[in-house]
């Protein structure tokens, strides 16, 4: 509870207007503070001049959330990025448009001819039937939408085609956005799905952060990225682009000064759960959590026990090996680890990247819990196994039912602790595009712009789901 009051705080302390000048070109952002999502072009555009302060960003939410605290001036990203309904709704105004214009295309993985050539061939079909330009009509200027295509209509999305494994790495609309039955909607996701289902493919789209998507292309794991990606010589580098399917400009957003103040908690709470049923977000990323942290428990207890025993174990070269995999475990961030697990040792093994965070969770849950039940084991006097042993049990049965049982009791408190460490450590498989819970979180407020209740719902979620495993535990102990 405390952390919603202070996410409340957060969101209440920084409301008051200041006073904003007026912009008219990029000359005029001289000694401002100026927010973009990082990595992207603007990133790069702006690092480079000394009388701008830049502030980078995850998300656009995030640089929506800067101008509201006041922390940035302006948020500069595409123009399409906010349509007129959405700012009015977010009290921002477009202060003008950027002077340059860029060509948008696709991504795909760098030697990808083929894919790329059949996206270069359908972009220039839908271009001379016009298709393409009232799909883009139909989401940037509220145009009727064109009809869908024969393909999708004929159900060839069932077949055993290999899915088009697509990664956006902006999650809002009109460009791309997850829409009311949880399918993906928006410009790109249009386009996109077009195109698998004219090619008989099932259509697959998740969110990543931009960066890690480009990671993800290179490294195989998805078939296109798409977030209205402009065209840059920088870009090249690493992927190859399509040919461009429209052509943008920059947005410079600032605080409109003369907009309505915000709605009532009641409708900020209908707008981030009930609109377009996003409490389903937060039920799947909550049976996603669920999932990743009870198995991760289970194998990494199954291995901790063999840590334990090498700990314990009479030969030295072992005890030796399980202090190296321990100095291993400790000495690396579990992101880290798990970005080297997904995008490098099983990138080409085809699995899951939920498959993946259990695996790289339960190699971390593996050596904590081995080295609390060794330290427990350890802890139990020596006497008891003698006693054991002098009574004529076997050293198993000396073990399992005198010595176990006390180590146990020791163990389970800190053994407790390490799951909840671990429920909290899921919160990182976002950046692997599995949809947990704070990744639920990230999507409602890419939808919403609004940090407030979609942190608060996960906030509870999380600590009563930790409440629950402490319980259990609890129990489970008080009852042995």
């Amino acid at each position: 509870m405390l952390a919603a009051i202070a996410l409340m705080v957060l969101s209440c302390g920084h409301n008051e207007k200041k006073e904003a000048r007026e912009l008219h070109s990029e000359a005029d952002l001289s000694g401002l503070t100026v927010s973009t999502t990082a990595g992207n072009f603007f990133d790069n555009k702006y690092s480079g001049r000394e009388d701008i302060t830049m502030f980078l960003v995850n998300t656009e939410a995030d640089g929506i959330q800067a101008l509201r605290q006041g922390i940035a001036d302006v948020h500069v990203t595409d123009e399409v990025a906010f349509t007129p309904e959405m700012r009015k709704q977010l009290g921002i105004k477009k202060a003008f448009r950027g002077e340059e214009s860029f060509d948008v295309a696709f991504a795909v993985k760098k030697g990808d001819d083929d894919l790329r050539e059949q996206l270069n061939q359908f972009i220039r079909e839908s271009k001379a039937d016009g298709s393409l330009d009232a799909i883009i009509a139909h989401w940037l200027d509220d145009a009727p939408a064109p009809a869908p295509e024969a393909a999708t209509q004929e159900g060839v999305q069932s077949s055993d085609a290999a899915p088009l494994r697509c990664v956006t790495g902006m999650s809002m609309a009109p460009v791309c956005f997850i829409g009311e039955g949880g399918e993906w909607m928006g410009m790109d996701a249009d386009i996109l799905q077009r195109f698998a289902a004219r090619n008989g493919r099932r259509f697959e789209m998740k969110f990543q952060d931009l960066g890690a998507a480009m990671i993800a292309l290179s490294t195989g794991q998805c078939d296109v990225v798409c977030a209205c990606l402009y065209i840059t010589e920088e870009r090249k580098k690493s992927v190859d682009f399509t040919d461009p399917y429209y052509f943008c400009r920059a947005g410079y957003f600032v605080i409109d000064n003369e907009a309505a103040s915000g709605t009532g908690f009641g409708e900020r709470l209908k707008r981030n759960l009930v609109t377009e049923k996003r409490w389903k977000l937060i039920t799947d990323g909550l049976w996603e959590t669920l999932i990743i942290t009870v198995f991760a428990i289970l194998l990494g207890t199954v291995l901790g026990a063999g840590v334990c025993a090498m700990l314990r174990s009479r030969r030295k070269w072992l005890r030796q090996a399980a202090d190296l995999y321990g100095a291993f475990i400790q000495g690396i961030p579990t992101l880290v680890l798990l970005l080297i697990m997904f995008y490098v040792v099983l990138a080409g093994a085809g699995i899951s990247g939920t498959v993946v965070a259990i695996i790289t969770f339960a190699l971390c849950f593996a050596w904590s819990s081995g080295s609390i039940f060794s330290s427990a084991i350890a802890s139990v006097p020596k006497g008891q196994t003698e006693a054991g042993l002098s009574l004529g049990l076997t050293p198993v049965k000396t073990f399992t039912g005198i010595v176990f049982p006390q180590a146990l009791q020791r163990a389970l408190p800190l053994y407790t602790g390490e799951c909840v460490s671990l429920l909290k450590s899921t919160s990182i498989v976002g950046y692997i595009a599995i949809m947990d819970l704070t990744r639920a979180s990230d999507l409602i407020r890419s939808r919403t712009f609004d940090a407030l209740i979609p942190l608060m719902f996960i906030t509870i979620a999380y600590f009563v789901l930790a409440w629950l495993i402490r319980r259990l535990f609890k129990l489970f102990l008080k009852k042995k």
